[in-house]
């Protein structure tokens, strides 16, 4: 009898056990099938939409203006319905000049309400291909409930500009400022050991001065200053106002706002800087005057920029003959920091773009590479891998022209001075040609937590990189040396690329910043134009007719599935001791607010050599 309950026991778990085995591989399945069939729904993106006669064209950019984006994020914020953290610059380009020669499209509409960020070069892109849609014989109108700088430089080129009664064009200038640690770190007995070469290689003075030193002073106004001068020769010329208006408008703004009582659209309206004062829903009105109005929606007949670019089937700069071997122009995108390794979303791993231009020299369809830079640069190894990609593609023969952003500075330019040609924005912050090395030591808070180093090596430089010892003399000098053979060869590497004497880039480099004005003038650039003009210089270096030719963008592979899963479900983080640390110490909370601490992960050159430049200027953002 017992024999026989064993028997049944075993029975009876070993169903038990199966029906659990069986609903575990149950919802394994359906989660699979309901992954794909999310997957399914996002990659359909619903019918292809279809254009109507006499519509407007919506260029409705959201959160950041990019030149290449996080697929990862932009696929998971459309599984999520949520609104695109990022733009492509290119897709916004694109739908204005396509829609230019289509006579199904009358009339276009600028709404920045949800930009968030753009650089003034990317802007500088947008307002070229608005006035090529301008010269078709159609008109822009822009609308805001309020515009911040960026904004605002946007829609200055439009036909006319809109402001909600409440709103307020916010301009106030351009400027550098940023948190100075030595004291901070003075008190915590951190020590960061810096060696440069250069005048005005300033990347690294916040973490041993308490102020911008008179050199970055007068090198930062210097670049500020043409960015600025720019800034308002393109709102008088949209705008239709006097050169120095801009200048005006914000030496004036208390008085101004004073004299209207607060009524900030009243001023800039006054100053010319705005068109109409109107509701969003006068707007649509007069919009839907010129091409009706959607009694469904309530609003004027219209189609967005991305619906459009599916509508038309849109490929940027697409040949005719587009299955023709050899006529495709590469598009290699060098976007964020430059660092060692593949690289996250956002930066630029010396790996990774290295990878893509090698793929492109060894594809027989690439005629030409463009390379477009939106970099502050970062290590020093990283530009070298990918500058060296730039060298191999020329010497099998196949161009390469740079197409600089808003920023291809340090790094950022050390990648491009070995180009065919280099191509950039009278606003594009470039040069920085300099070098530094960072380490930092610890050894003197530690001791004051009670831990202490001890040991033996078998030479005098055995240990000595350990961050918890002090810096020793003869790493010093090695360190030393080794930043100013970087330096060297930087300087040389452009003197040989652009074909300059040697003396003239040691004069113009020393770490200093310019604008793509200045630099044109100096010889570090060749043109100003946009990617669309390096695109079209890259084709006629390697001979291809024009119209039979095609722009294709190289990227990287997106990291699927793990990548993905990890912004869908996110990602966890152990920063061991180092949070505890922060809620205990007032200083380290101070440096955590400020990202000191991100700012130097950021640096992962393993030789801790870096040409980087920390020259992005600070514009007012909407409220």
């Amino acid at each position: 009898m017992a024999d026989n309950d064993r028997s049944l026991l075993r029975r009876l778990f070993d169903f038990l056990w199966g029906a659990v085995v069986f609903l575990y591989r149950g919802m394994i399945l359906l989660s699979v099938v309901l992954f794909a069939v999310l997957l399914w729904t996002a990659f359909k993106g619903g019918p292809t939409p279809t254009v109507e006669n006499n519509v407007a064209l919506v260029i409705w950019p959201a959160g950041q203006v990019v030149d290449q984006l996080d697929s990862e994020r932009a696929f998971v914020e459309r599984l999520m319905r949520e609104p695109p953290s990022q733009t492509r610059l290119r897709d916004l380009t694109d739908a204005l000049e396509s829609a230019a020669d289509d006579k199904r499209i009358t009339t276009a509409v600028l709404k920045l309400d949800t930009l968030e960020s753009a650089g003034i070069a990317q802007i500088d892109e947008l307002v070229a291909a608005m006035h090529k849609f301008q010269a078709a014989g159609k008109s822009i109108h822009a609308y805001g409930p309020y515009y911040d700088q960026i904004g605002y430089l946007a829609a200055a080129a439009a036909d006319d500009v809109s402001v909600d009664p409440l709103g307020t064009v916010m301009v106030e200038g351009f400027s550098v400022y940023q948190n100075y640690f030595k004291d901070a770190l003075d008190k915590l007995g951190i020590k960061v050991n810096v060696f440069r070469v250069g005048e005005f290689k300033a990347a690294v003075e916040p973490f041993i001065r308490n102020d911008m030193s008179d050199e970055a002073q007068r090198a930062n106004e210097e670049w500020l200053g043409d960015l600025w001068h720019a800034y308002g020769a393109q709102v008088a010329k949209g705008r239709k106002v006097p050169d120095d208006r801009m200048q005006q408008y914000v030496s004036g703004f208390r008085a101004g706002i004073e004299k209207h009582r607060g009524d900030g659209a009243a001023y800039a309206k006054e100053s010319g800087l705005v068109t109409h004062v109107e509701t969003l829903q006068e707007f649509r009105k007069r919009i839907g005057a010129v091409v009706g109005i959607d009694e469904e929606h309530g609003s004027f007949r219209q189609i967005h920029y991305g619906e459009y670019l599916r509508a038309v089937n849109h490929k940027p700069n697409r040949a005719q003959n587009s299955d023709a071997a050899g006529n495709q122009i590469a598009l290699v995108v060098v976007q964020g920091e430059i660092v060692d390794g593949v690289g996250e979303p956002g930066q630029a791993g010396g790996e990774t773009i290295s990878g893509l231009l090698e793929e492109a020299r060894r594809n027989d369809d690439v005629a030409a590479v463009v390379l477009r830079i939106d970099s502050p640069g970062g290590s020093a190894w990283a530009s070298e891998q990918i500058r060296r990609e730039v060298q191999a593609l020329r010497a099998e023969g196949k161009p390469v022209v740079a197409s600089m952003g808003t920023v291809a500075a340090s790094g950022g330019y050390w990648v491009a001075m070995d180009a065919n040609q280099i191509w950039a924005s009278e606003s594009t912050i470039t040069g920085s040609i300099g070098i530094f090395g960072l380490i930092p030591t610890i050894d003197q808070p530690l001791e004051k937590l009670g831990v202490h180093t001890d040991g033996v090596g078998t030479t005098a430089l055995a240990g000595s990189f350990r961050i918890d010892r002090p810096l020793s003399d003869d790493v010093a000098a090695i360190f030393q040396s080794e930043v100013e053979k970087g330096y060297r060869n930087f300087i040389e590497g452009v003197a040989t690329g652009r074909k300059l004497e040697l003396a003239k880039v040691e004069s113009i480099a020393q770490g200093r910043v310019w604008s793509g004005a200045d630099a044109k003038g100096f010889g570090l650039i060749d043109s100003f134009g946009g990617l669309d003009e390096a695109a079209a210089a890259a084709a006629k270096l390697a001979d291809l007719d024009e119209g039979d030719w095609s722009l294709e963008e190289v990227a990287p592979t997106p990291a699927f599935p793990g990548g993905l899963l990890g912004q869908l479900f996110g990602t966890i983080r152990q920063e061991i001791g180092f949070s505890a640390m922060v809620r205990e110490h007032p200083v380290l909370q101070a440096l955590d607010r400020a990202d000191a601490a991100g700012w130097l992960r950021r640096f992962n050159d393993r030789r801790g050599i870096y040409a980087h430049c920390m020259c992005a200027p600070s514009v007012p953002r909407a409220h």
